[in-house]
């Protein structure tokens, strides 16, 4: 299995909904996390391309399902982050709809890369997440990010801790990475990930 190589990334559309996204059958790889789990920066980091997702101190800047057609075969999906304690309930009641929308709707959708943040203990609200996808059997890949700022005794601890936790309602945990934007560190595991299932999509047809 070779290493794929990023030769083209760009933005193709944001959506409000599952229905306006693209229909031309690509398959989809979204992204998702907490605010300020680091998700424009891993995305940027993952394509190469500098200012790709736009990155922002405040976060909630995500509103929409934003779609970036990569190597012109496949999408990155970026989507809004959830966990934000100051939107206000209608606001949090419509990004329900239109994540649960996109995550039950939507058949393009091959794997999901869950974000979590490896510098602090496991968040109910993750985990929460993590077992809406897996009891609507949607496949996902769990990406620890920002290894490189805490030692790497801290790091692995949070992910054990996370994997005692989720061990209590999986019987097969899923596959996790461990990710560094700043490094570069996973970039290849993930490509190569996506570019295996990429491959087995193809053998099926």
């Amino acid at each position: 299995m070779g290493q794929m190589k990023i030769k083209s990334a760009q933005f193709t559309v944001s959506s409000p909904s599952h229905a306006k996204c693209p229909k031309d059958g690509r398959p989809e790889y979204a992204f998702i996390g907490r605010g300020n789990v680091g998700k424009s920066s891993l995305i940027n980091m993952l394509t190469g391309v500098k200012g790709l997702a736009k990155t922002s101190g405040r976060p909630g800047k995500t509103q929409l399902i934003n779609h970036f057609l990569v190597n012109d075969e496949w999408y990155l999906v970026d989507l809004p982050g959830y966990g934000y304690a100051r939107t206000s309930k209608t606001s949090r009641e419509a990004w329900g709809a239109m994540i649960k929308g996109y995550f039950l709707n939507r058949k393009e959708l091959v794997n999901t890369y869950v974000l979590i943040d490896s510098r602090i203990p496991p968040q109910r609200i993750d985990v929460e997440f993590i077992g809406f996808l897996g009891s609507n059997g949607v496949p996902l890949t769990i990406v620890f990010t920002k290894i490189d700022k805490e030692s790497q005794r801290e790091v692995m601890g949070n992910v054990r801790k996370m994997k005692q936790v989720l061990a209590e309602q999986w019987e097969e945990l899923p596959p996790m990475l461990l990710t560094s934007s700043l490094t570069g560190y996973g970039r290849d595991a993930l490509l190569e990930q996506i570019e295996t299932i990429n491959q087995s999509l193809k053998d099926e047809t």
